[in-house]
């Protein structure tokens, strides 16, 4: 590959990388990704810094079937716990984990034998960087993404449905999809607001 090329090549990523922009999950719709597609998309997920291979975390792949009993449970919850739910609530939130096609789990589980060497808080960031990866990677393929985790993840009823233990957390819900409408930009956080120097 000459200069030239690699140059495009190299100013294609980065401008790839300086526009990334999540989709709400409610935007999202058909086609989700192939089978193929959503391997590649996990491959590069795990594609993450994982000191001594931890390996802490976990990737549940939740279709229609599941996203359906997901949001049964979440209506259920929400009626019972709310302080004054109304039928529209309790249905949106029904709804909620059922508007993608693909909807990933991404749950925390520490290596605890290599806790001694790889402290908790470096397993953690891990599991941020894999799902920020999957969020990448879906985009770069031709897809949408949100990651978002609201009072579901924290429920001990939801992470029960989804087989696990109480102590595990949820990092979020990755939403994967095809986008009904170009994201709007929104304000960010700049660099000048959060960037300084030390001199020692």
């Amino acid at each position: 590959m000459d200069k030239n090329m690699l140059d495009d090549v190299q100013n294609q990523i980065i401008e790839f990388l300086r526009s990334r922009r999540s989709v709400v999950a409610a935007n999202l719709t058909d086609p989700g990704p192939t089978e193929d597609e959503l391997n590649t998309i996990i491959e590069i997920g795990l594609r993450v810094p994982d000191h001594s291979r931890c390996g802490p975390w976990r990737i549940q792949i939740i279709r229609k079937e599941g996203q359906a009993k997901l949001g049964d449970l979440y209506a259920d919850l929400f009626a019972k716990e709310d302080e004054d739910p109304t039928e529209e609530q309790i249905e949106y939130w029904r709804a909620r984990p059922q508007t993608a096609p693909i909807v990933l789990a991404i749950t925390c589980y520490p290596n605890e034998e290599k806790m001694h060497k790889i402290p908790l808080w470096e397993q953690i960031l891990s599991g941020g960087a894999m799902c920020q990866n999957i969020l990448n990677a879906s985009h770069a393929i031709g897809y949408s993404a949100q990651w978002l985790s609201e009072w579901p993840a924290y429920h001990t009823e939801v992470k029960k449905l989804l087989g696990h233990a109480e102590d595990i957390e949820i990092y979020g819900f990755i939403f994967i999809g095809t986008a009904t409408e170009p994201p709007k930009e929104r304000k960010r956080i700049a660099a000048e607001d959060i960037l300084s120097e030390w001199h020692g």
